[in-house]
């Protein structure tokens, strides 16, 4: 934590937006993750919290190992609670970016193989290029288009050299 209170890395300047981790726990080994972006001075756009994506049952406890990784690394242990309320968590941006594409890319798959590929491609994104799919799964027409062409690239074969 830092001296403010928020996990390492969150700024309280206004000058970034603001992303939110929300878990809920209804019972062992069913839990649901949500990201949510939240009203801040550099969005003003946003005036009320918007959900950006969410997973869980079976699709989560796939990668929920890995998202726990990524939390812990900025100080975040969600826990088990009594009650069925919604933990809160601030998050940085980089993190929020990558496990909403996460998120939303996992959520529809059966595949557990196709699964892990996705996972391990979106991990190893640049902020850059996580922010650009997320944004184009968000802000396109037909988001479910943008996301089975990310599924695509990150679980095709690449091609080999020599090919033609």
């Amino acid at each position: 934590m830092g001296h403010s209170g928020l996990p390492m890395g969150i700024s309280e300047s206004g000058s970034v937006p603001m992303y939110e981790l929300r878990v809920r726990e209804y019972g062992p080994a069913d839990s649901q993750y949500e990201i949510w972006q939240l009203p801040a001075p550099a969005t003003p756009q946003i005036t009320a919290a918007v959900r950006l994506a969410g997973l869980g049952g079976r699709n989560l406890q796939l990668i929920e190992h890995c998202v726990l990784r990524h939390l812990s690394s900025v100080g975040i242990r969600p826990g088990p609670r009594s009650d069925s309320s919604a933990h809160e968590f601030a998050l940085g941006e980089d993190l929020a970016l990558t496990l909403g594409l996460l998120f939303r890319a996992l959520a529809p798959m059966r595949s557990r193989d196709r699964m892990r590929a996705v996972a391990q491609g979106i991990e190893a994104m640049e902020r850059e290029e996580a922010a650009y799919w997320l944004g184009m799964a968000m802000h396109r027409r037909r988001p479910r288009r943008v996301l089975t062409a990310l599924r695509v690239l990150l679980t095709e074969p690449a091609p080999r050299g020599g090919d033609r």
